[in-house]
């Protein structure tokens, strides 16, 4: 049981233990004060939801350095919510104590931060600091989530969201316009909806060619530059084998005739025999490849030596240069242009072809690598070809 003593101040100090035993003591002005909150603190303690009222001293960026260590995360995942903590949630929070964080002084930065960052960049900051408030709950150093109630910006879907590449375009545009070395990885995401993972750290025992099929057994995960391998896919149902079509399995045959497997048998190395790093062969190879495909900007052949780029930016205004190589001013498109086609739009527009000639939904599910075929439809299906003349017959006049 706790007490109240009088102070030669002339205060009122409430004393009690806590649920371990430990004495603690808060002093009030007044007795009556003093014995209100003894009592809700023994009534808390009894059912179990005390939480010390001292606790919620501690500095959040203190406690958020604790809560990441004790995760148990992919090396992906660590490093990506590392980078949100350090950029965006930690120089705002990391002084204030847990308990003055407030639900109305989340709801201000949350709204601050929409107004210069995406909704995507919001949603993952507000993600990761309910998740460290949530903790400290479970702790007892706070007694709610300020962040319950909070509202978050919704992400709007832009034009470039739903970027889909029509089999015919993949085969008889994009291809070609792919160096040798990668033309076999690009078809392969393409023909089987691969990941970017599973493309790169896939083995030659993992596919085989006669039987037309890739084994997802194992994935290549880059983080900070370095790339390392997974013995296991995303998830579960990650585990699987996708048939593999013609055409991808011929360019496939020719790349492991033209260039060697990696050290572990890898099918798809850079020109060092290295691992492929995701941020280089996007701005090497596959915007590039885009731009020559007819796929991103343009560039034409204006004279001897000269050659005129063009391209959009992110406001849709159209800018030109020249230059003396067709090189270069393919480079340039690649770096200056916004938007244009990513490299898993290939497993957007496998998905979205694969419903759109009537393969059944739980199908496309098992060889995307899907747990639910919710997932299928709401993130890799988009308006699929004949869907309006399909509505129109539907109801026709007999």
């Amino acid at each position: 049981m706790g007490h109240i003593i009088k102070t030669p101040a002339g205060t009122f100090r409430a004393n009690w233990r806590d649920g371990t035993g430990r004495q603690k003591a808060k002093t009030f002005k007044t007795r009556k004060a003093a014995a209100a909150f003894l009592a809700e603190t023994e009534t808390a303690i009894s059912r179990g939801g005390y939480v010390d009222p001292h606790a919620g001293r501690l500095p959040f960026g203190k406690y958020a350095e604790r809560w990441r260590e004790s995760r148990n995360d992919e090396l992906a995942t660590k490093a990506r919510d590392g980078s949100i903590l350090r950029t965006h949630v930690l120089p705002r929070w990391a002084d204030v104590p847990l308990s003055r964080i407030d639900f109305l002084s989340v709801q201000s930065w949350i709204s601050d931060l929409g107004t210069r960052r995406s909704p995507a960049t919001v949603a993952e900051c507000f993600r990761l600091l309910s998740s460290i408030m949530r903790a400290a709950c479970r702790d007892r150093l706070i007694g709610a989530n300020p962040c319950d109630g909070v509202k978050v910006p919704v992400r709007r879907k832009k034009d470039t969201d739903e970027q889909v590449l029509p089999r015919a375009d993949l085969v008889s545009r994009l291809l070609p316009a792919v160096p040798d070395r990668y033309r076999a990885l690009v078809a392969l995401a393409g023909g089987t909806g691969l990941r970017w993972g599973e493309c790169t750290g896939l083995r030659w025992d993992s596919l085989d060619l006669d039987a037309a099929a890739v084994t997802v057994v194992r994935v290549a995960v880059e983080v900070a530059g370095t790339v390392t391998m997974k013995p296991y896919p995303k998830s579960r149902a990650g585990r699987r084998t996708v048939p593999v079509p013609e055409f991808a399995t011929e360019l496939l045959a020719a790349h492991r005739e033209a260039f060697p497997a990696g050290p572990r048998g890898e099918v798809f190395t850079n020109s060092s025999a290295g691992p492929l790093r995701r941020t280089l062969f996007r701005a090497r190879v596959w915007r590039p490849s885009l731009v020559r495909a007819g796929l991103l900007g343009r560039v034409d052949k204006m004279g001897h030596f000269k050659w005129r780029a063009a391209w959009n930016d992110s406001e849709g205004i159209e800018w030109t240069a020249e230059f003396t190589t067709e090189r270069e001013a393919i480079a340039h498109v690649a770096k200056m242009a916004a938007g244009g086609l990513r490299f898993h739009d290939l497993r957007h527009s496998f998905a979205t072809e694969l419903v759109s000639r009537g393969v059944p939904v739980t199908d496309v599910q098992g060889v995307m690598g899907h747990e639910r075929p919710s997932t299928t439809l709401n993130l890799y299906t988009h308006r699929s070809e004949g869907r309006d003349q399909r509505v129109r017959d539907a109801f026709a006049d007999s």
